[in-house]
């Protein structure tokens, strides 16, 4: 049986939210092109029928236009979805923050979506595809030491936003994934990489800073495979604008709609330390 049509998505690395959603396209009867920077790393989708594996950093200009290449080549030039999910964590305070890592951040999390996006267009527009971009919760609210990666995570939806109009001529439908707490390996790995500098304002509260770079929030994450098929249940029934997903995603959703910002801001900041240097003032 043929393939329902295909999927190329970004960002598929073992443990992640991308794998997850390779396997539920590939499971609904697509044709799934799952990339990564090292493909080794996708061995929970080597075997998969109608799955092809494929390197691919969204910063390297060659590696994009190999895979323009070759999904053209498979297809004869149509892609069906386009999801950039590929995306790095970043927590760290403002004031402490490394410029050449923020600027690597943007780079991959930003920049690279859009050009890979660019790239695939000629295919999609062949398709009368769907480009999507996994966008996140955290650009909604704010969230103590999450400014630079919630930053670009709301760029990207402004941006997407956007091309949904400038794609309409064209039959081009956009969709944006705000995605809430979800199981993922995309949290940082060791307390190493979080160490903060020795003149940082906040290293006194630096346990409770590392505590919640590694999840320790309180909220309730949904298991990949759940939202996996929340989501691609939606995207294949046609949805377009923004696909809230995940756990907790709807009351992000209702509270950033109807409660006071000030209520927000310190309900987030309760338990992340900021409430401790307050206190100590």
């Amino acid at each position: 049986m043929a393939p329902r049509g295909t999927v190329l998505i970004t960002g598929c690395s073992n443990g992640g939210i991308g794998s997850a959603l390779a396997l539920c396209f590939q499971k609904k009867g697509f044709h799934v092109f799952a990339t990564a920077r090292d493909a080794k790393k996708m061995s929970d989708l080597d075997s998969l029928p109608e799955t092809t594996l494929l390197t691919l950093d969204v910063v390297n200009a060659e590696q994009i236009k190999a895979a323009v290449d070759a999904v053209s080549n498979y297809t004869g030039g149509t892609l069906t979805y386009l999801l950039n999910n590929a995306g790095i964590a970043r927590y760290m305070p403002l004031l402490d923050e490394d410029m050449s890592e923020v600027k690597r951040h943007y780079d991959t999390n930003v920049w690279g979506p859009l050009e890979v996006m660019k790239a695939f267009m000629p295919l999609l527009m062949k398709a009368k595809g769907t480009v999507i971009f996994n966008t996140s919760a955290s650009g909604y609210v704010n969230v103590p030491y999450q400014a630079v990666y919630a930053g670009g995570k709301r760029a990207t939806d402004v941006m997407a936003a956007t091309l949904a109009l400038e794609l309409a001529p064209f039959d081009v439908k956009v969709v944006s994934i705000v995605t809430a707490a979800v199981e993922s390996n995309a949290l940082p790995p060791t307390s190493h990489d979080l160490v903060l500098p020795e003149t940082s304002l906040y290293k006194p509260i630096e346990s409770m800073f590392i505590s919640r770079a590694h999840g320790n929030d309180g909220a309730k994450r949904m298991p990949r495979d759940q939202y996996a098929e929340q989501v691609v249940t939606q995207i294949i029934g046609g949805a377009t604008g923004k696909i809230w997903a995940g756990g907790m995603a709807a009351t992000v959703k209702f509270v950033t709609d109807w409660l006071p910002l000030s209520w927000l801001n310190n309900s987030f900041m309760k338990g992340s330390g900021i409430d401790v240097l307050l206190k100590s003032k």
